[in-house]
């Protein structure tokens, strides 16, 4: 039911599209290497608005949403979005909800978030509630097919910039990992913090050898450095690495039973998730809640603007990934997004719901 003294608004329509964007140069990490980024956008109408959601996924997220998920919230309150989110998860049942269709799912979640700022006339972080102004975020990239004066200069602009932190990719060459991450904390200087991440490409064995050399720069933050797969592995890893240096990952976890069994295996000191795969907004608070019950620290993975607000009201939540890909196509292609002042991300955009849209002719160009 809709709010006393405002009229209904069933959903009535989903529009669903897919660009490819190029990157400006290949990039690659441990395990994975691309010359293109595919957003998929989500549009939910309702009592004559339009609510905004999207995901960084395969192409058939947008089949899923405008089809399978669209039929079930056809006619729904669109203020009821927890009821909505159920009904979308009913319906992945059979088709395999983990993966694309989550990311499918995640979009439209979004969409719905934002479409009922919008009829409220509210921001994200005006409906969830805010417990901080801002999330500080960390500049992410310093990808393993950078040459070291790329590398350099990535890394030590964000620290011109004021990012407090930065993270680099490594795994790709472990040989080499050692010297890449020197080459990193000479750019940055002694203040500014030093992440990496090795996208599951070490075994755990290795990762405790490269820990060490690691610790040697400084570097604070080792995500993914075997496969989230291997829990044991994870906890392995997270019990016997050098003090003072925190074991994360969860960016791949596509709903909360994902990161019960995370937390429950004692495989991470940060829990990491990400809404445009853990079934949205609705998934991420899902997951802040479970952080916040194991006393865990919170970070969000990628899609910086669209975590802002969400970090913004997760009480363990520490900074948000400013994921250079992304960052560089929801800055181009994207109106009303916060933007990072002195490493600090505003908690919300210029408008109200998510506070920002997409800029369609400029996307047109690389629909799929």
């Amino acid at each position: 039911m809709p709010p006393r003294n405002r009229p209904a608004a069933p959903i009535e329509r989903v529009r669903a599209a897919a660009y490819r964007i190029p990157t400006d140069g290949l990039e690659s990490d441990g395990t994975l290497a691309w010359d293109s980024t595919t957003l998929v956008t989500v549009e939910v109408e309702a009592g004559g608005r339009t609510g905004f959601g999207y995901t960084y996924a395969a192409a058939a997220a947008a089949q899923i949403a405008a089809g399978p998920l669209f039929e079930v919230i056809q006619g729904r309150e669109a203020l009821d979005v927890p009821g909505a989110w159920l009904a979308m998860v009913s319906q992945l049942r059979n088709a395999g909800r983990p993966g694309v269709a989550a990311t499918a799912l995640s979009a439209v979640d979004a969409a719905l978030w934002d479409l009922k700022g919008k009829l409220l006339g509210l921001s994200l972080s005006a409906l969830l509630g805010a417990v901080r102004e801002g999330v500080p975020a960390y500049g992410s990239g310093g990808f393993t097919s950078y040459d070291p004066g790329r590398l350099r200069e990535q890394l030590s602009g964000w620290a011109a910039e004021g990012f407090g932190m930065v993270k680099m990719k490594v795994g790709r060459d472990p040989v080499a990992d050692p010297d890449r991450v020197t080459t990193a904390r000479r750019a940055i200087g002694p203040a500014v913090r030093l992440f990496v991440d090795a996208n599951g490409a070490y075994t755990a064995k290795q990762a405790l050898a490269l820990a060490e050399h690691f610790a040697e720069q400084g570097v604070t933050w080792l995500e993914e450095p075997v496969t989230a797969d291997d829990l044991p592995g994870l906890r392995l890893v997270r019990l016997h690495c050098p003090a003072g240096m925190e074991v994360a990952a969860g960016e791949y976890g596509y709903d909360l039973f994902y990161f019960e069994r995370m937390v429950a295996a004692g495989a991470v000191d940060v829990l990491q998730a990400d809404a445009t795969r853990c079934l949205g907004p609705t998934g991420f608070l899902q997951a802040a809640a479970l952080a916040f019950a194991h006393h865990l620290p919170l970070s969000s993975h990628c899609a910086p603007s669209l975590h802002a607000a969400l970090l913004c009201a997760a009480p363990t939540a520490v900074h948000a990934e400013y994921f250079y890909d992304h960052a560089r196509i929801e800055s181009a292609y994207f109106e009303g997004i916060p933007f990072p002042k002195d490493g600090q991300l505003p908690r919300e955009g210029a408008g109200p719901g998510l506070g920002f849209v997409p800029k369609r002719a400029d996307l047109a160009r690389f629909a799929i």
